[in-house]
């Protein structure tokens, strides 16, 4: 679900559309005019002496699709309803289904009309049995579910590749704050629309809406049921997936968010190649650098990703790396914090080599490691967290009763007596949210976690029972 407002400016009686970059400004405003006003005129097309984008719309809004998707869930049940002495008293309450029909409205993009390959969220289609996708030209088509990926929203579908669009995919890393972009998409069930904005920022994170973010954010109106939608530079390329909303009054407040088509292509190449994406780790924990922290050090840095822990045996255990280090670059691409870092890991693949950027002891030095498996056995270990002495945290397994239900990090071993024992935290429990934000996996949780030494507030989750732990120092 997505919104995002729209900026546009009346100018004797004609809307000049906020999309037009600089050259089109010249042809708006007189004293802009110039060698600007030339090239203005062959980057946009113009009506009636306004500039105008309909030309490139028209070969994009046949890409963009409506979807719909219907499902079921399992209600859990009131354990008082499995009380047989409860049940003795109130053997004629009625009987409550165990399950619920989901039926869910959002947007799609089609990237390959050639295989019929659909780009969606993963929460349009989440829990869903049924999906139909709907064509500009009304066709309505069933579309089959290639895989999801729940931890950055993106889900692939598929459909009959008879005659469709497909927009280009472009490359979200050249955007920069100010570039214009338009939003499409089917809010509130109105059919395809088209608002328009600029890039507000680049690189959100910690919002607490997906376990991997690195969220373009643009003021484009962008409302429920754009989820899924497209997000398209003045070329008509694909630079993002529309995703979310910030909405504190309810309604658009001009802040939305969007996936980088970057980071959508390589999880949608997995996805069709595997059907789910192969996720490796590095096994570290970080944490972003602070003034006091560069100070201490001796950094000539003041972005990257401090090593809080390596988790022993790991990818980057092997690799060399150590606590203290600060990783500044991965593959040549520039770590600027914990949150960078974790994005670029999660898009590799397990086997890949990663080249890391790394200063020690204020030397600049770079190492290889090989994204390593999972060790869901093993588990994590807490690093740096005195609060969380004791306890190693693992992934939720596939074993796990509570496994695709819920998402959060599992404790995967207490030792009796140890500060995370003493908290109350035991083995099998189930952390869904720390200091009042979701969870999404146990390197989530750490993170989050190390950035309260002093105070925790956990919500977990054992068996049927919920219950919020406080950890104190």
């Amino acid at each position: 679900m997505m919104k995002v407002n729209l900026r546009s400016i009346w100018i004797g009686g004609l809307l000049a559309v906020s999309l037009a970059a600089n050259p089109i400004r010249a042809d708006i405003f007189p004293w802009l005019k110039g060698d600007s006003e030339r090239q203005a005129q062959s980057t946009l097309p113009q009506k009636n002496g306004v500039p105008t984008l309909a030309p490139m719309l028209q070969g994009i809004l046949p890409a963009v699709v409506n979807i719909s998707a219907s499902g079921r869930v399992v209600i859990q049940d009131n354990p008082l309803l499995n009380d047989p002495f409860f049940r003795y008293f109130f053997r004629d309450m009625p009987s409550v289904p165990r399950e619920r029909r989901t039926q869910s409205v959002g947007s799609g993009v089609i990237v390959d009309g050639d295989k019929g390959y659909i780009l969606t969220n993963h929460h349009v289609i989440k829990n869903a049995d049924t999906i139909y996708v709907l064509l500009k030209d009304k066709r309505r088509l069933k579309a089959e579910l290639v895989g999801s990926d729940p931890d950055t929203d993106i889900a692939v579908l598929k459909v009959k590749p008879d005659h469709l669009f497909s927009v280009p995919m472009g490359n979200s890393d050249q955007l920069a704050v100010g570039d214009f972009v338009v939003a499409i998409g089917n809010p509130f069930g109105l059919g395809q629309t088209v608002t328009s904005g600029i890039v507000s920022a680049l690189g959100r994170t910690g919002l607490g809406i997906e376990g991997y973010e690195n969220f373009i954010q643009t003021d484009a109106s962008i409302n429920p049921g754009n989820s899924g939608g497209a997000l398209i530079d003045l070329h008509g390329d694909l630079v993002g997936i529309n995703t979310a909303i910030v909405a504190p009054t309810g309604g658009n407040v001009g802040i939305g968010f969007a996936i980088p088509i970057n980071m959508a292509r390589e999880v949608m190449e997995q996805i069709v190649e595997h059907g789910e994406v192969k996720r490796g780790i590095l096994g570290v924990q970080v944490q972003d650098l602070t003034r006091e922290l560069v100070k201490a050090m001796a950094i000539d840095s003041t972005e990257g990703a401090l090593i809080a822990g390596v988790v022993r045996g790991s990818a980057a255990d092997q690799a060399g790396i150590q606590a203290g280090d600060v990783i500044v670059s991965l593959d040549g691409r520039k770590v600027k914090d914990s949150a960078s870092l974790r994005n670029m890991v999660g898009l590799k693949r397990v086997g890949e080599k990663a080249k890391i950027g790394l200063i020690r002891d204020g030397e600049r030095k770079t190492v290889t490691a090989t994204i390593g498996k999972p060790d869901y056995q093993a588990g994590v270990e807490n690093g740096e967290i005195p609060l969380l002495e004791g306890a190693q945290f693992a992934e939720i397994p596939r074993q796990h009763p509570l496994y695709g239900r819920l998402q959060g990090a599992m404790v995967a071993a207490v030792d009796p007596g140890s500060p995370a024992w003493n908290a109350g935290l035991r083995e099998g429990d189930v952390i869904l949210s720390v200091n009042r934000k979701r969870i999404q996996s146990a390197e989530q949780f750490l993170q989050i976690a190390s950035q309260s030494p002093d105070r925790l507030l956990l919500r977990v989750q054992r068996g049927n029972m919920s219950l919020f732990l406080v950890l104190e120092s």
